[in-house]
């Protein structure tokens, strides 16, 4: 199943890896969630005793899913399946709404446009509710072993 082999290859790792599950994968589009763990190291200066999800960590998830397993589901499609390492390029994103400690999240990500292992992407967070936490644009590359 795509979504297991997608999981796989995601380099990023725990504590920072901001994955749980790959729900739906399609040549333009990926959806995922991630639940934000209540004891995370992030959370222990940010606030002390009102804790919210730094806006920088609500990126790196929005990016893992959408952009880093986005690109990988178009490697593979490529037939690509050497190790890749995500190179995240730029963002523009807005935040609408709080993340609090326990949160589970679902983010979708649109494909704007792939080019030579280039992706930009329209990416949304969005709580249980279906309510729109954050959004924004994310770019980055996909390099592989043989474009080193």
């Amino acid at each position: 199943m795509i979504s297991d082999q997608i999981l796989s290859l995601i380099p990023q790792q725990a504590p920072f890896r901001f994955v749980d599950t790959i729900d739906d994968v399609g040549e333009e589009h990926i959806l995922g969630t991630y639940q934000f763990d209540e004891k995370a190291w992030f959370y222990q200066g940010h606030f002390p005793n009102f804790p919210i999800t730094p806006g920088v960590i609500l990126i790196e998830c929005m990016a893992q899913i959408g952009l880093v397993g986005l690109g990988i589901s178009l490697l593979l499609r490529e037939q690509m399946m050497e190790p890749v390492r995500p190179i995240f390029t730029s963002a523009e994103v807005e935040f609408l709404q709080p993340v609090y400690p326990g949160d589970r999240v679902q983010v979708r990500s649109d494909k704007i446009y792939y080019r030579f292992k280039k992706l930009k992407c329209m990416t949304i967070m969005r709580d249980e509710s279906g309510k729109t936490l954050c959004k924004g644009t994310l770019s980055g590359m996909m390099v592989t072993k043989n474009d080193e």
